[in-house]
């Protein structure tokens, strides 16, 4: 981080960080380069194949008996492959009019790639062949989402640590993010997504991130990676 950072203060011939952070208050382009430098999108389609297929044959399944119209929210939802594979489960339910899927991230140029939905053969390599056939079409060595699935999600910018949580939410998937915050951070992100969950709701998170005492946050266990909000 140090050195990203230094790189980037020289580059602007800046002698302090002082220095540097005093013109990025002032300067949009320098804050948005500086957000670009610092957040890492790396992100695929069904990443960690297996927590995605539970996902979609027991947790989603129960979900849609138990309530009418879902809210679902994916959070430092990156370039867009995670609210984009949300879509693509839930159509495949037949259901896909029956949700609202949000996806936010900080990261601006993350958020307009999303919007756009193309994405290079490498993004697609865990996606299940017949999904690939039915949702995405290929265009000069892109493979390009289709229209309905982007007109399903609903892209926005947020920061997760000073912006407001929305509430009652059916799933809130946020993975492969908090392992970037400090300890103290993601004690606050816990009870922030605890509290946007409604009373059953699930918090989806990455193959690297478990979270320790969960209880003290209201939540429980559902599966390895998966959290329910105690009703």
């Amino acid at each position: 981080m140090r050195r990203r950072l230094t790189t980037l203060r020289l580059k602007h011939g800046y002698e302090t960080f002082a220095d540097y952070f005093a013109a990025m208050s002032k300067d949009e382009k320098l804050r948005s380069e500086f957000l670009d430098r610092m957040t890492i999108n790396v992100s695929e389609f069904w990443r960690n194949p297996n927590r995605w297929q539970l996902l979609r044959e027991r947790f989603l399944p129960d979900m849609l008996r138990r309530a009418g119209r879902l809210s679902l929210w994916s959070a430092a939802c990156s370039t867009g492959e995670e609210p984009y594979t949300l879509a693509m489960i839930l159509d495949a339910h037949g259901a896909l009019d029956r949700a609202a899927i949000l996806a936010t991230d900080i990261d601006e140029g993350a958020l307009a790639k999303a919007q756009r939905g193309a994405y290079p053969e490498r993004s697609i390599r865990d996606v299940p062949p017949e999904f690939v056939r039915k949702y995405f079409t290929e265009e000069n060595g892109e493979y390009r989402v289709l229209e309905r699935l982007k007109r399903a999600v609903t892209f926005r910018k947020q920061d997760l640590l000073r912006d407001p949580f929305g509430d009652r939410y059916d799933l809130i998937v946020c993975r492969n993010v908090l392992i970037y915050f400090t300890e103290d951070a993601k004690r606050m992100l816990y009870a922030k997504f605890a509290g946007a969950l409604k009373p059953g709701g699930l918090l989806f998170v990455g193959s690297t991130e478990q979270i320790i005492a969960p209880g003290n946050y209201g939540l429980e266990t559902a599966d390895t990676f998966f959290y329910r909000r105690s009703v």
